[in-house]
C-alpha cells in the first residue's frame, strides 16, 4: 500500500515524540508499505515565530511573515529524516516549493492549485520515506504561501490525491473522532466511520479535529482520511464514503460553537434589492456571514438577524452603519449580541427519520433553553442558544440522541 501519515505539532513536539513518528513511519516501511510523512511545526512553533514577526512588523500577514513561519516545518521535516536515518532507515525532505505544491497567491489563507508528484515517487521508488513540510507551498511569482492554521492536514490529504495513496492517516493528541466534545461529554464516544459529508458539517460547526478544507480535498479526491493517535495502537476513525448498505445513525455528533456573534438591522425597508445592499459591505469587507433571518414586520418594514465570527463583530456594525445608512437610520436600529452560541446536530441518518427536529427542540424545552435561531440542511440542524446554555445544551442533545 501506498500510505500518507500526517503528524501534527503535539505528536513531533519534542525529540523524543519525533522519535516515536520515526519508529511509526519505519514500522509501515518494514510492512512493505511505501511511506510519505507530512509534518506541522512542533507544537507552539507557529504562534512563537508569529509573536516574532509582530515586535517587528503590525498589520496583515504578507509574504515575510509567511516566510518566517514557514521554517517551522522545515524544521521538524529536517529532525524527522535525520530521526528516520537514526533508527536504520533512509529518508529525505522536502519543502513545498521541492513538491512544488502551487498556490493561488493568499498569505497565510492560500489554496492548493496543483501538486508536481515526480519527486515524490522517485523518492519512493528509490525506497526512501519521503517527509515533507506541511502547511506551505509557492504561488506562481514563487513566493513561499502557507495555507492557514491547520493547513498541514490539507497538505496531507492534497499529497495522497496527488500520489494516488491508498488512504491519508491523521495522528494527532485524540484517538478519533468523537460524538461530541469529550472535555464537554464525559460519556462521548468515538466513531469507527464518518462520512465525509458528516465531517465537513462537524468541523465547519465546530469540530476541530480536522481542517474543514482537508475534508473537502478527500472527499472531492476520493481519499480515505484515517484520524488516529499518534500515542496509541488503537485505530481511529475512518471518514470515508457513505456506505448504502450501512445502518446510518440518525445523529452521528453533536457540536457547539461559542465565537459567533449575532447582529440584528430593524425597519428595513421590504423592497427588491434590500438583502443585497445590505450584506454587499460585508462580503467586501471579509465578513463571513452564517446563519440569516429574516422577519416582516409592521409597516412595510422587515427585520434581518445574521450571525458573523464574534471576532468580526465589532466591524460589521461598523460597516452597516457606515455604508447603509439609509437603509438603517445611521446605526440606530443596528443591535448586536456576542453572548450567543449555536449548537447543532449532525447525521445522514436524518434524511430518512422523521420528527429529528421536534425532539431536538422539545430536549432543548425541557432544559428551558430558549432558541434564538434555526438553521438546517439535509443533514443538520443548529440553533442559537444564550451561551450560558452552551454546554448544558450540548449534553442534553448528545444524551438525548447518541447515549
Amino acid at each position: 500500500m501506498r500510505l500518507v501519515k500526517k503528524f501534527g505539532g503535539t505528536s513531533v513536539a519534542t525529540i523524543e515524540r519525533i522519535r516515536r513518528v520515526a519508529a511509526i513511519c519505519l514500522g509501515s516501511r518494514e510492512q512493505g508499505h511505501e511511506v510519505v510523512v507530512v509534518v506541522s511545526a512542533m507544537a507552539g512553533e507557529t504562534n512563537r515565530l508569529l509573536e516574532l514577526a509582530t515586535q517587528v512588523h503590525q498589520g496583515a500577514i504578507d509574504r515575510e511573515v509567511d516566510v518566517i513561519v514557514a521554517t517551522g516545518e522545515q524544521v521538524t521535516a529536517g529532525l524527522l529524516a535525520l530521526a528516520i536515518r537514526q533508527a536504520g532507515g533512509d529518508a529525505q525532505s522536502f519543502l513545498g516549493h521541492q513538491v512544488k505544491i502551487r498556490t493561488d497567491s493568499a498569505h497565510a489563507c492560500a489554496r492548493i492549485e496543483s501538486i508536481d508528484a515526480g519527486p515524490l515517487t522517485d523518492c519512493l521508488a528509490a525506497r526512501r520515506i519521503a517527509v515533507i513540510a506541511g502547511f506551505q507551498g509557492i504561488d506562481s511569482t514563487g513566493s513561499i504561501t502557507t495555507l492557514g492554521r491547520g493547513g498541514s492536514d490539507t497538505t496531507g490529504v492534497a499529497i495522497a490525491a496527488a500520489i494516488a495513496a491508498d488512504c491519508c492517516e491523521i495522528y494527532t493528541d485524540v484517538e478519533g473522532v468523537f460524538t461530541a466534545d469529550p472535555n464537554v461529554v464525559p460519556n462521548a464516544r468515538q466513531i469507527e466511520q464518518i462520512s465525509f459529508e458528516e465531517m465537513l458539517e462537524l468541523a465547519s460547526l465546530g469540530a476541530k479535529v480536522l481542517q474543514l478544507r482537508a475534508v473537502e480535498f478527500g472527499m472531492n479526491h476520493g481519499v480515505p482520511i484515517h484520524v488516529r493517535s499518534s500515542f496509541t495502537d488503537r485505530p481511529g476513525t475512518w471518514v470515508n464514503t457513505e456506505d448504502p448498505d450501512m445502518e446510518q445513525p440518525v445523529v452521528s455528533g453533536v457540536t457547539v460553537v461559542v465565537d459567533e456573534a449575532k447582529i440584528t438591522v430593524r425597519d428595513v425597508p421590504d423592497v427588491a434589492g434590500v438583502a443585497w445592499k445590505l450584506f454587499s459591505p460585508l462580503s467586501d469587507g471579509g465578513i463571513i456571514v452564517d446563519m440569516i433571518i429574516q422577519n416582516i414586520s409592521a409597516g412595510g418594514t422587515v427585520d434581518m438577524t445574521f450571525t458573523v465570527a464574534r471576532s468580526d463583530c465589532e466591524r460589521a456594525v461598523a460597516l452597516l452603519t457606515k455604508q447603509c445608512s439609509e437603509l438603517t437610520g445611521a446605526g440606530k436600529n443596528i443591535t448586536a449580541d456576542s453572548g450567543i452560541a449555536k449548537v447543532s446536530i449532525v447525521g445522514v441518518g436524518m434524511r430518512s427519520h422523521s420528527g429529528v427536529a421536534k425532539k431536538m427542540f422539545e430536549l432543548l424545552a425541557g432544559e428551558s433553553i430558549n432558541i434564538q435561531m434555526i438553521s438546517t440542511s439535509e443533514i443538520k440542524i443548529s440553533v442559537v442558544v444564550d451561551e450560558k446554555y452552551a454546554e448544558l445544551a450540548l449534553r442534553t442533545l448528545h444524551d438525548g440522541f447518541i447515549v
